[in-house]
């Protein structure tokens, strides 16, 4: 980030301080730490394998827990 000169300083600190952000649907690093600390009710085999998967295809690990279980159902039906 540059410098900023004291007036944009002071600029900035008046409208982060004065104005309500917007919001989007982007998650932060925050909720995204919560996410990935969910995984207690697995086995530390199955913790790692959906760890590495979810690293390595950029998803949340609820969501590879959700494609192996929508997997297993379609094979059952």
């Amino acid at each position: 980030m540059p410098l900023l000169t004291e007036q944009e300083a002071w600029e900035l600190d008046k409208e982060l301080t004065e104005t309500t952000p917007e919001l989007t649907e982007v998650e932060g690093p925050f909720i995204k730490k919560y996410r990935e600390s969910m995984m207690v009710a697995l086995d530390a085999l199955s913790a790692n394998y959906v760890q590495s998967v979810s690293i390595g295809t950029h998803k949340t690990p609820s969501e590879v827990i959700g494609e192996l279980v929508r997997e297993k159902i379609a094979v059952a039906s």
